[in-house]
């Protein structure tokens, strides 16, 4: 098969959707299958038929940041999309009408469109201006075959604002990559948080709740990641006397990510909603983290599975019991730990491949074995 993943975001960075959409062309790609990216304003050169087909701006969205476009070359796609006859263009959504929106409306009649629905908002704000988008792209949107929804809360917000049904399949993840990046040997105090430093994954929360632990306690909190709350939070550790307990060690690469990862025996999430799935909770339990807490959002509900591993982000008090209850518990420890790496594995590209393979050649009216062009 011919298949186009399709995105407004530049493929510079690596979000979760920029993942997604790297993570299934590179797998479909060592099935034997020809993929290119079609995406916004994009920079990098390591990818194979990558097509940036707009002229993008930075904008904050769901407490995030992204590239939306603002221009595109019509000509260009039109060209490119009657030259290269896709068999599959998989989109990203919520989508442009500018961008990923013109590509749809101009396919041949014989490609088809998949769309995965990635978001689930954070405030009322985001919520309104998805509905609004929803309006914008509604006639591009009868010509999509069939939606996927990364999990059971994106599905839902996706059949109340946009209208169409969905099905869940989950964001996969390269296991063998993290496990091959990993040291998988846990520090016995190491406490480890990776993200964005902004309000919404939380970061205060959980220095707050460093501070209210037993005096007794030797855990060690390394906070991985950048972003406009470093000053606040440098101040806020000066303030609360926690500078020997606390380290910020300021943005890692994806080559590093794992390795930290695997030595932490409490990787945590204090994510305080905006989540419509968590690829940092599954890339944690790749890596052979000791144990993954989250925040009890709906995404992290869905991807942990176990309420005792979640906890109310807002609470600084209930961060610090959860902590304590794991490291102080070695039984509780080892078994959700057993649990967590046995749960991940249905996050495993080599599973959710097979199942996105399933939906393509169903849409394109033949059947396709892995090895298939």
């Amino acid at each position: 098969m011919k298949i186009a993943y399709l995105i407004d975001d530049t493929l510079d960075t690596n979000d979760g959707v920029q993942q997604y959409v790297t993570t299934l062309g590179s797998w479909f790609e060592k099935q034997g299958h020809e993929v290119f990216y079609l995406c916004g304003e994009t920079t990098r050169s390591d990818l194979n038929n990558m097509y940036s087909l707009s002229k993008n701006i930075k904008v904050k969205f769901n407490k995030n940041r992204l590239t939306i476009p603002i221009k595109v070359n019509k000509q260009k796609i039109l060209k490119l999309v009657n030259k290269e006859k896709f068999d599959i263009v998989h989109v990203q959504a919520p989508y442009s009408p500018l961008m990923s929106g013109q590509v749809i409306k101009n396919l041949p009649e014989e490609t088809k469109v998949v769309a995965t629905f990635h978001i689930l908002p954070y405030s009322k704000l985001e919520t309104y201006s998805t509905k609004l988008l929803s309006k914008s792209v509604g006639k591009t949107n009868t010509l999509i075959s069939k939606f996927i929804s990364v999990s059971e809360p994106a599905k839902e917000f996706c059949k109340k604002y946009f209208g169409v049904d969905s099905i869940v399949v989950p964001n996969p993840i390269n296991i063998s990559k993290f496990k091959s990046n990993s040291k998988q040997i846990q520090i016995n105090n190491s406490v480890v948080f990776l993200g964005r430093l902004v309000e919404r994954k939380g970061p205060l929360k959980l220095i707050e709740a460093f501070s209210i632990l037993p005096d007794n306690s030797n855990l060690n909190l390394t906070i991985y990641g950048d972003g406009p709350l470093r000053p606040k939070i440098e101040k806020l550790i000066v303030s609360k006397n926690l500078s020997k307990k606390i380290k910020l060690a300021g943005y890692i690469s994806e080559k590093d990510k794992a390795k930290v990862l695997s030595e932490s025996m409490i990787a945590i999430f204090p994510s305080l909603g905006g989540e419509s799935f968590g690829i940092v909770l599954t890339e944690a339990m790749s890596s052979g983290a000791g144990i993954i807490l989250g925040g009890d959002n709906p995404g992290y509900r869905s991807v942990l599975d176990n309420n005792n591993v979640l906890f109310n982000p807002n609470s600084p008090e209930e961060i610090a019991s959860k902590i304590i209850q794991f490291s102080d518990n070695k039984d509780l420890f080892d078994t959700t730990h057993h649990s967590q790496q046995e749960l991940v594995k249905k996050y495993d590209v080599e599973k959710v491949g097979p199942r996105i393979l399933d939906i393509y050649s169903s849409i394109i009216g033949k059947t396709q074995n892995l090895s298939d062009n």
